[in-house]
């Protein structure tokens, strides 16, 4: 027990809190590094004995993840909506850290997948898709929402196709709002230009997953779907039980009911 230290960290930008609990509990090491890489590295290396470490999912995690797993024992790497102990009493980030550090202990986090670096790419190229089509989306919100500002109405696609913009454009009787609209068509342009340059490489990279000719074999699930699913899921080992990743993938079954009962007075 002796030998074994729960290390809790919470990351900002500029700095990381860190704390440390030896096997029994007691807390022996608080500290404040700098966010980098250097710096944890050399301070987990003063440290002796076997080394557990968890931090929470964000933006720091994947990359400090690759840099601590081949140096520590475990590397836990957890979901910060499910940590209710962080939220009560008082915060800062030492009181944070510490936290951490028992929640490790105890083994009550839940964990969020981390691993599988051959499908990383893959990932942030899904990412990248992602964010371009619901900025896509947001564009094409804006312009229907201006024409409708100004009384005209604009069901369908045809306001978004080249060949009709001009005339939709001579609709709007004011200049600037006019001169609005057409920075928003050129907005549109580019990021059906740059989704289109995304998503060419996004199926390229999906198609060097095997995976991807067999979720192309389930009903309705085309290439997009099917590169999306891969990425999402990375291996379906990291599920306990066929219904858990049914479930994560979206193909589960879900069932909904209300009032099921009636009162009879």
């Amino acid at each position: 027990m002796s030998d074994i230290k729960y290390i809790g960290l919470d990351v900002h930008k500029e700095a990381i809190a860190v704390a440390v609990l030896n096997g029994s509990g007691k807390l022996i090491m608080e500290s404040i590094i700098e966010t980098k890489a250097d710096s944890l590295l050399q301070f987990l290396h003063g440290l002796r004995g076997e080394l557990h470490v968890t931090l929470e999912e964000g933006g720091w995690a994947a990359w400090l993840y690759d840099q601590l797993k081949p140096r520590v024992q475990e590397v836990l790497v957890c979901n910060p909506r499910r940590n209710a102990l962080l939220k009560e009493g008082s915060k800062s980030d030492k009181i944070d850290a510490r936290k951490l550090a028992e929640l490790l202990r105890a083994g009550m986090l839940r964990p969020v997948y981390h691993g599988e670096h051959g499908l990383r790419t893959l990932r942030e190229l899904g990412r990248t898709y992602q964010t371009i089509s619901k900025d896509l989306i947001r564009v094409v919100n804006r312009l229907k929402a201006l024409y409708r500002a100004w009384g005209i109405p604009c069901g369908g696609t045809q306001v978004y196709a080249q060949r009709y913009r001009e005339q939709w454009l001579q609709k709007i009787p004011q200049v600037g709002v006019r001169r609005r609209a057409e920075l928003f068509y050129q907005h549109l342009d580019g990021l059906r230009a740059l989704r289109h340059q995304v998503r060419g490489e996004f199926l390229a990279e999906s198609r060097k997953h095997k995976a991807a000719k067999l979720l192309r074999r389930i009903p309705f699930i085309g290439p997009i779907r099917a590169a999306m699913l891969i990425a999402l899921m990375q291996t379906p080992h990291r599920f306990r039980s066929k219904r858990q990743l049914w479930t994560y993938s979206g193909l589960g079954v879900e069932t909904h009911d209300s009032a099921q009962y009636r009162y009879v007075g």
